[in-house]
């Protein structure tokens, strides 16, 4: 890990409270964010803020766009933020560290938990009968997410400054 991480959100469905969090402690540490989603995302950046951290890309609008440039372009040392479970799982496999907005990192040892819970819901949906929605986004989903985020960012930071020797 010589060259400083990147942090890379899958911003189609990332709340703005995270999206300004990320953007605050990313700015703090000077540590690159991308941004990924197929459509324009709005973003809040305080003033005096190095704008050139901030890399915001626009996919196609085809299914999985923004999923699919994310796993060709992140590097193994970079952080994820995500609520899409098969992007997820796509990434954990190349051992890129991986959050949702609530606050679960996902890890080999979970994932496919996940993953099968996921596809349940998603046959139920098919077969007309509603899954658990987890629509409403809480101060408390914000909270588990900002004391993870805080928690993860902090461990790379560490890793970075012992193998660059800063």
């Amino acid at each position: 890990m010589s060259r400083m991480f990147s942090i890379w959100v899958d911003a189609d469905s990332c709340p703005v409270k995270v999206r300004n969090l990320i953007i605050k402690a990313a700015g703090k540490h000077h540590i690159p964010i991308f941004f990924v989603a197929n459509k324009k995302i709005p973003l809040t950046v305080p003033p005096n803020y190095d704008k050139q951290l901030i890399t915001t890309i626009q996919t196609s609008l085809e299914p999985d766009s923004a999923d699919n440039y994310i796993v060709a372009h992140i590097n193994p040392d970079d952080m994820t933020i995500t609520r899409d479970i098969p992007l997820a799982a796509r990434l954990v496999e190349k051992k890129i560290l991986v959050l949702n907005d609530r606050g679960t990192l996902f890890t080999p040892e979970n994932i496919n938990e996940f993953l099968s819970l996921r596809n349940f819901n998603y046959e139920l949906s098919l077969a007309g009968l509603k899954p658990q929605s987890t629509a409403t986004y809480t101060m408390k989903d914000f909270n588990l997410f900002s004391n993870c985020f805080d928690r993860e960012l902090h461990k790379k930071l560490k890793q970075y400054q012992t193998l660059s020797g800063n």
